[in-house]
């Protein structure tokens, strides 16, 4: 039996990339001018937590960041396989890329992520699209310097989708974040829960929590950088801590963190239902930092389906989760996420699904068709529902949520919320509502005031509402934490 207990890259690796980075910082320092970068990210907001990783490597090797592939010297496309979708578009904009080669063969192109690790994937790679000159899976990305001085050195198309089966967890290698107020801050890696559809552990590895002394010193460093609204990032943060055998769970990594002193918002995804708990629920409703936002994905309303997906709970479990969820922290805003159309999913199993969204009460849902995964149990399930009945059951899921969606946003009419202001509102020219931000509840609000300035946390009264945000006017500063 394989032990899949955390553990670390050593000190000694970690600088071995470091002094890669060193090699390549020095010989950038002797051209004329700074080579460029290029990153495009696919996915979830693990993905873009790691473009952070490998944008912060090449900075530090004297790259600068340009929003232009044309421009760039090395271009990297970090890659989701969630769904088929995201891989077409993915195989798309590479072509793009691969035919910018050809008038500039000195550019090098980066392949990684989740895609990647798919050794069909790779394989179709490495046959077509010749001009790609490094592809590295999950597991290699904390060896990105050492693939790239390679590369450069002279060294043969290098792909690497190794990686040891429990995976590891890199320290200290730097980072570079968007300016603002938004912040990823990962606790953990990897999924242990193998659901029928999903690709996710086959290409990510298993979990591996990082250690919490190192998840609190960076959210320090976040707080002491001036980001106000930080987001812990886990395939399942609600099982964070079962590989470290240290005695906490993530609601005491939750009770630690947040007693970090500063003036932020601390909130968390994605959550999933087996693992949450009444203990979790307590922290957040008496936290300072926590906000009561909680996205706990249900995928079906049919225990039939549920057990199929291998997802642990049933309808009602789910159910009573969210009702005590609400006891705690009225003022709850929830979401979750929806499969439509999973293999024999019947009329009557689509009709669970709607019904928990009725009694869900969702603010937001993430709604999908089922997109099969070659390698995953559920690709080789039977299926005799048709495209166009699945497609008539999504768009009904739809209308729902957009009524209860209505409803739910028109509820916030004359209400008093604090905003944090994250931006400038891209609305109608001469709007009054120049800036926009969030909630502790992550709803947007377009805001009206005097002397806003990203940043800040403001009350506001709600004027207006639609579909989509809320419209308020600011009527002082404050944080309410």
């Amino acid at each position: 039996m394989i032990d899949f207990t955390s553990r670390q890259v050593s000190k000694t690796d970690i600088a071995h990339q470091l002094d890669c980075i060193e090699q390549l910082s020095r010989r950038n320092a002797l051209r004329p001018e700074p080579p460029r970068f290029y990153c495009q990210t696919f996915g979830c907001q693990q993905n873009e937590a790691d473009t952070e990783r490998i944008a912060g490597m090449l900075a530090q090797m004297g790259y600068v960041r340009t929003q232009d592939a044309v421009q760039a010297d090395v271009i990297v496309v970090n890659t989701c396989a969630v769904r088929e979708h995201a891989e077409k578009r993915v195989f798309g904009i590479m072509g793009q890329y691969t035919h910018i080669k050809e008038t500039r063969p000195d550019i090098t192109i980066c392949m990684c992520g989740c895609m990647v690790q798919q050794e069909h994937i790779a394989e179709k790679i490495k046959k077509s699209y010749p001009r790609v000159d490094i592809v590295f899976g999950t597991h290699m990305l904390w060896r990105f310097p050492e693939l790239l001085l390679r590369r450069l050195n002279g060294s043969k198309r290098i792909f690497d989708i190794s990686g040891d089966p429990k995976g590891e967890i890199a320290e200290g290698l730097p980072v570079q974040r968007d300016e603002g107020c938004h912040a990823w801050l990962s606790i953990m890696y990897g999924c242990n829960n193998f659901c029928t559809y999903c690709i996710v552990p086959y290409v990510r590895g298993r979990e591996r929590s990082r250690q919490p002394e190192d998840i609190e010193a960076e959210l320090r460093q976040l707080v002491a950088a001036g980001y106000k609204d930080i987001t812990l990032l886990g395939q399942n943060v609600n099982s964070y801590g079962k590989d470290l055998n240290i005695g906490m769970d993530f609601a005491d990594l939750l009770t630690r963190l947040d007693a970090v002193p500063g003036e932020y918002r601390l909130r968390f995804m994605t959550s999933h239902p087996k693992d949450a708990s009444k203990k979790l629920f307590a922290v957040m409703a008496g936290g300072k930092h926590i906000c009561h936002q909680l996205h706990l994905p249900f995928q079906s309303g049919s225990d039939a389906v549920l057990k199929k997906m291998n997802r642990g709970y049933t309808k009602q479990s789910y159910l009573a989760l969210i009702e005590q969820a609400r006891s705690d922290m009225p003022d709850l805003v929830l979401s979750s996420d929806i499969i439509v159309g999973f293999p024999g999913e019947t009329e009557e199993d689509f009709q669970g699904t709607l019904d928990v969204v009725r009694q869900g009460q969702y603010d937001q849902l993430y709604t999908f068709l089922y997109s099969r995964r070659s390698g995953t149990p559920a690709a080789d399930m039977p299926d005799d529902t048709t495209a166009q009945e699945k497609q008539d059951r999504f768009n009904r899921l739809l209308q729902l949520q957009e009524t209860i969606n209505q409803q739910r946003q028109a509820a916030y009419q004359d209400r008093q919320l604090t905003v944090l202001i994250d931006g400038l509102s891209n609305g109608k020219q001469g709007s009054e509502y120049t800036h926009c931000g969030r909630t502790d509840g992550g709803l947007l609000v377009l805001v009206r005031g005097k002397n806003l300035n990203i940043g800040d946390f403001v009350d506001v009264i709600i004027e207006q509402t639609s579909l989509r945000a809320l419209y308020g006017r600011e009527i002082g500063k404050g944080y309410h934490g």
